[in-house]
């Protein structure tokens, strides 16, 4: 066994890695960017070592240095992580003759499904099914159309080096390609300096399911069950579960013996994944297809972890160490349910942009110990991160923040377990995705497992703006705000040098969330209202973040903050901001003046910081609503900026390759 290993990446995924090196009494060394020089995984890791800048590419990316912070350190494997090096062959052969153990499969099985377009020929002859594309050299966009019109629209654009969403476009139509086909190369060339792209057939009402394998330097390659992945955004993935509510036990079967084949028929050993489209039409368990193979560990390996009970990184470094699985086909059982969230620093109320900035406040749900074999638990919770409070969310890195893992026993048991560790995770500072990743969870389509990788775009067409709530919670919700705002006065009250008798707190409060105004009474043992007594116990301080409620025996966890006439109250997937007064002021309220927020449609501003890549209009250019005027790249995504109404272009006030702050403006429209 190994004595010390490197883990030559950086978050979340470096920290789990250490997790699983010290329990195993290996020795760790961190390597760390200018931007992470006080990061966990340096602080966790018994050694560290600086590489360079923030940028990935002048740190992370330069195998070079991983390979002399190795040699320094002594540290006899490299365990790459995902990301950054894990894919490159060069990084793995590298390894190999500085006599350095890389913690992964053999440069050759890298090289032959690095590629994705001869990944999809070797699959191919090994009898995988494939979707039918074109898999040539592509030489410009003119080519690119015509190849997509023979094959039929919808169609694929993939970098062919590409992943993580990264260098991927669906076209529609022949505008959709000439728009997309070149920004796929850039991506491409950018995140992966390849640029090649190919063309395949997409299929409509897809399914994303991969198959987890695992191989030893002996022969043996196994298939762990597989992973659903199939709600995403720009291709991402954003929800993975384990098992999958659509795969049958024979289906099951067939996919993880293909799966199989085909790392057999490269020579694989380590941990894998092969990715299939999945026709959600197709009933008959034959309708799935290649979509590539990952030669890593997977970010939603947790789950496959959850429902096998085995530490996929444990078997890597036992794997990399020339031992034999210890265990068969036949041993593998999968147990119970669990699903993954990733938490995102980015805003779905402002179209999902990226977000960037220091965590004022981060606060997880417990994080239970690692559900690894069985202990007897009914349920568990898991959260994987790399951040901590007071540390930066920045522009160079991958905008997670932190994973967040439920099992339990059922699909419904995971979700719900899934609903309640969201409504306590506090997170302040940057834009976040948790209300989302909470109205997923409780979507009656998802729970119904009617899943597609279209599931965002056709359930939130217009953009998400927080779960519904029904007016059962909308009333709970009244009553905890006067609740607080009874808890503020009396703490007021008690201020000591006022004048006069102190007055106890009001009772009575005039509760108003939207467009509905609640009246609440607060008696000594009793919640009224609107004139009907509510089940409600809670607890709260004044400035306490979380109220934990019980309402009618069901538990309830509420974020609370202040705001000038009330509260604003998070829960189960949205805000809801209550305008709490004493109901003998609250008459008065209707005089007050609303302030009408100012028309901003005639300027293109930066929606979040980035790298102003591509500007389409100049000065004195007629433009239409909708149409594209400019290209800001930010943490390894481009995202397109469309004029907000029609109009002619009065000035520009940035220029391609400036840097740009968030509403930092770009043009004005007269």
């Amino acid at each position: 066994m190994f004595n010390k290993i490197l883990v030559a990446n950086r978050g979340e995924i470096a920290c789990r890695v250490m997790r699983t090196a010290k329990r195993m009494g290996i020795a760790t060394v961190a390597v760390y960017s200018d931007a992470d020089a006080r990061s966990p995984h340096v602080l966790m890791a018994d050694e560290s070592v600086r590489l360079g800048p923030a940028p990935a590419a002048e740190s992370y990316l330069k195998a070079e240095l991983i390979l002399l912070a190795a040699k320094e350190t002594g540290a006899d494997c490299i365990h790459p992580g995902y990301g950054f090096l894990s894919e490159r062959e060069s990084f793995a052969r590298a390894c190999a003759d500085a006599g350095i153990v890389f913690v992964g499969p053999p440069p050759n099985a890298i090289a032959a499904m690095g590629d994705k377009i001869e990944s999809k020929k070797l699959a191919k002859a090994a009898g995988v099914n494939v979707v039918p594309g074109f898999l040539g050299e592509i030489a410009d966009t003119d080519e690119a159309v015509r190849i997509a019109t023979d094959i039929g629209y919808p169609v694929m654009m993939k970098a062919s080096a590409g992943g993580g969403g990264k260098g991927m476009r669906l076209a529609y139509s022949e505008q959709d390609v000439r728009e997309g086909f070149e920004a796929t190369k850039r991506e491409g060339l950018a995140s992966f300096g390849d640029d090649r792209v190919f063309i395949e057939k997409f299929i409509e009402s897809p399914r994303h399911i991969e198959i987890q394998v695992l191989g030893d330097q002996h022969g043996t390659v196994l298939y762990l069950g597989e992973r659903e992945c199939s709600i995403q955004r720009r291709h991402q993935k954003v929800v993975e579960e384990a098992p999958s509510p659509f795969v049958t036990p024979a289906m099951r079967q067939a996919m993880g013996e293909q799966a199989v084949a085909l790392a057999k028929a490269v020579g694989y050993y380590s941990a894998g994944t092969v990715e299939l489209i999945v026709s959600g039409a197709d009933t008959t368990g034959t309708g799935f297809y290649f979509l590539e193979m990952n030669t890593r560990l997977q970010v939603e390996h947790p789950v496959t972890e959850a429902i096998t009970g085995l530490d996929l990184v444990e078997q890597m470094i036992r794997v990399a160490a020339g031992e034999k699985l210890a265990f068969g086909q036949g041993d593998v059982r999968l147990n119970g349910w669990a699903i993954e969230n990733r938490v995102y620093a980015e805003d779905p109320y402002r179209g999902f942009l990226p977000s960037t900035g220091r965590l004022v406040r981060y606060a997880p749900p417990a994080s239970e110990a690692t559900p690894y074999g069985e202990d007897g638990r009914d349920a568990y919770t898991r959260v994987d991160d790399g951040v901590r409070e007071g540390g930066e969310v920045s522009i160079f890195y991958d905008p997670m923040i932190a994973k967040l893992i439920t099992w339990a026993p059922t699909r419904d048991k995971a979700a719900d377990r899934q609903v309640a560790a969201l409504d306590a995770f506090e997170l302040e500072g940057v834009g976040n995705n948790i209300d989302f990743l909470s109205a997923l969870m409780q979507h009656p389509r998802f729970r119904d497992g009617a899943l597609a990788t279209g599931f965002i775009a056709e359930e939130y067409p217009d953009g998400f703006h927080g779960a519904p709530a029904d007016a059962a919670l909308i009333r709970v919700l009244a009553a905890v705000a006067a609740f607080a705002a009874t808890a503020e006065a009396d703490r007021a009250r008690r201020t000591e040098g006022q004048l006069g008798r102190r007055l106890p707190p009001p009772s009575e409060w005039v509760v108003r969330i939207g467009t509905q105004e609640h009246q609440v009474l607060l008696a000594r043992d009793t919640v009224v209202i609107d004139g009907k007594e509510l089940d409600l116990a809670l607890e709260y301080t004044p400035g306490d973040r979380l109220v934990e409620a019980s309402v009618g025996g069901a538990p309830l966890i509420v974020k609370l903050a202040r705001t000038r006439t009330g509260f604003r109250l998070t829960t189960r997937g949205a805000s809801h901001v209550a305008r709490v007064l004493p109901a003998h002021v609250a008459p008065f309220a209707q005089h007050l003046i609303e302030k009408v927020p100012p028309d901003l449609s005639r300027f293109l501003l930066a929606p979040m910081p980035g790298l102003l890549v591509r500007l389409d209009a100049a000065a004195g250019d007629k433009v239409e609503a909708g149409q594209p005027l400019a290209v800001v790249e930010a943490m390894k995504m481009e995202n397109i900026l469309r004029a907000g109404k029609s109009g002619l272009v009065k000035t520009v006030e940035a220029k391609v390759g400036d840097s740009l702050t968030v509403d930092q403006l770009i043009l004005e429209l007269s």
